[in-house]
C-alpha cells in the first residue's frame, strides 16, 4: 500500500517515547561534554517518561495490531538508547579513557541489546495467545539503570568519594542481571508507589548534591 504521509505513528500514543529518546540522546552528548550532572538528570527524566508512556498508550483501545507491534518496537529501541547507551556513556565518560571500563561499557550495552531482542519476541509472542497484561518479566528491566546509576552517582559525590569503581562495578552488575533469567513480577499499584518513592528519594539527592557542588 502506498504511504501518502511520513512512516511511523505519531500520535499521543508514542509521543512521550518519542521525548524520552531525545531526552536520552541528549544525555548522551552532554556526558561526552564532560557535563556529568546533566547528564545524569536526563536518564532521570528518561526513565520518568518511561514510567508512563505505556500507561498512556493503553489508554488508546482502537490501535491496530500494526500500531501495536509498533509501540513495543519503538519503546524497546528508545529504551536501548536511553537506559543501554546512556549509562554506559556516562560510567566511560568519567573513566579517563579506561580500556576496562570501556570493554565493561560495551558489554552492558550488548547485554541490554539482547534483553531487549529477546522481550520483543517473548511478547509479540504473549500477545498472540493472551490479550491481557503481561504479569512476569524474567531478568532485570533495563529502566531501572534510571534508578541505579543516579543514586550511586548521588551517594558518591554527596560524600566526596571516587565514583569511577563504584558506578563501573553497579555498570557491570547490573548488565549481567540483564540476561539473568530470574522471575521478577510486574508491579501493582503498591510497588509502582515503591519506585515513584525512589525516584522522589533520587531527585532530593540530585538537589543536594546540586547544592553541595
Amino acid at each position: 500500500m502506498k504511504q501518502s504521509k511520513l512512516l511511523g505513528y505519531y500520535n499521543y500514543t508514542v509521543v512521550l517515547t518519542y521525548i524520552g529518546m531525545l531526552t536520552g540522546f541528549i544525555g548522551i552528548v552532554l556526558a561526552f561534554e564532560g557535563n556529568l550532572f546533566n547528564s545524569i538528570i536526563c536518564l532521570m527524566i528518561a526513565g520518568f517518561c518511561d514510567m508512563f508512556d505505556g500507561a498512556i498508550a493503553s489508554t488508546n483501545k482502537k490501535r491496530t495490531e500494526q500500531e501495536k507491534c509498533f509501540g513495543i518496537q519503538i519503546d524497546s529501541l528508545s529504551d536501548l538508547i536511553c537506559f543501554g547507551v546512556l549509562p554506559a556513556s556516562i560510567v566511560y565518560s568519567i573513566s579517563d579513557k579506561n580500556s576496562i571500563v570501556l570493554a565493561i561499557s560495551a558489554m552492558y550495552v550488548l547485554s541490554a541489546l539482547i534483553r531487549l531482542a529477546y522481550f520483543n519476541v517473548d511478547e509479540q509472542d504473549r500477545q498472540k495467545k493472551c490479550s491481557g497484561p503481561r504479569e512476569l518479566y524474567y531478568g532485570l528491566p533495563v529502566t531501572l539503570s534510571a534508578l541505579i546509576i543516579p543514586i550511586v552517582y548521588g551517594i558518591t559525590t554527596l560524600f566526596s568519594l571516587d565514583m569511577r569503581i563504584p558506578v563501573t562495578v553497579s555498570l557491570f552488575v547490573t548488565g549481567i542481571l540483564f540476561l539473568l533469567p530470574f522471575p521478577l513480577k510486574k508491579p501493582k499499584i503498591i510497588g509502582k508507589i515503591c519506585v515513584l518513592v525512589c525516584g522522589l528519594v533520587e531527585v532530593l539527592l540530585m538537589v543536594f548534591v546540586c547544592l553541595d557542588v
